[in-house]
């Protein structure tokens, strides 16, 4: 077995959610999600098959968007992963909904932080092991910090 770490690239200004789902049904499936959640989200989701003819499917409502996730996908080259890249929205809008996709197995992450993807190379394919997601902690938040992350939170809407 081989190990490697695969950068993943996130559109500017946008995230990326990287996850294991089990059929081939799953880009239509994470597409409805997604709009059926917030329609002015663009994106991009592609899914590596990992059986029958092993292609990487593709959909979303952006051309640029869904060239990156194929490149990301295709990166990755591990059978049964999926990764959706987007702007116009935050995955916190539509993790929940692609969580209930009856397909996804799990996801590994969601961020817009530099991300590498932990990969294991076998003899009969790849499989994603883990993430490293952004940078390492650098300390432990003080009573500022606190009020910081508080005044964050409501000034974009998600606290009163």
């Amino acid at each position: 077995m081989e190990l490697k770490l695969i950068p993943l690239r996130i559109p500017e200004n946008g995230n990326l959610i990287l996850g294991q789902s089990h059929f081939i049904k799953t880009v239509e499936d994470i597409y409805e999600a997604i709009v059926n959640t917030v329609p002015q989200m663009k994106f991009g989701v592609a899914f590596n098959e990992a059986s029958g003819p092993c292609l990487t499917r593709v959909d979303g409502n952006d051309d640029a968007l869904k060239a990156l996730a194929v490149e990301n996908a295709t990166a990755l080259a591990a059978g049964h992963t999926f990764v959706v890249v987007m702007t116009n929205g935050y995955p916190i809008n539509v993790l929940g909904r692609i969580k209930d996709v009856p397909e996804v197995c799990g996801i590994f992450c969601a961020t817009a932080n530099p991300v590498q993807a932990v990969v294991a190379v076998g003899e009969e394919g790849s499989g994603v092991l883990g993430v490293i997601d952004g940078s390492s902690p650098k300390g432990v938040e003080g009573p500022e910090d606190t009020e910081k992350r508080r005044g964050f939170l409501r000034m974009i809407g998600y606290k009163r």
